[in-house]
């Protein structure tokens, strides 16, 4: 289960990186970069899924201007 979670969230995390490359954005580019290497740190499921979400809406709530 880890390990397709860690597949998901280290696609969107190579989407993040080469938004990050073609825009000159460094959060997306550290966004990007935590999404792909965060899942080989936890091997819990649970862990994974909550802060891939949470560092995945992050550059979303960055571009409606929350923070």
């Amino acid at each position: 289960m880890t390990l397709f979670l860690g597949l998901i969230f280290g696609a969107v995390g190579t989407v993040y990186l080469i938004l990050g490359k073609k825009g000159h954005d460094p959060l997306y580019l550290i966004i990007g970069f935590l999404l792909i290497i965060y899942p080989y740190v936890f091997s819990s499921a649970i862990m994974i899924v909550v802060i891939g979400i949470v560092l995945s809406l992050i550059p979303y709530a960055h571009s409606r201007g929350m923070f």
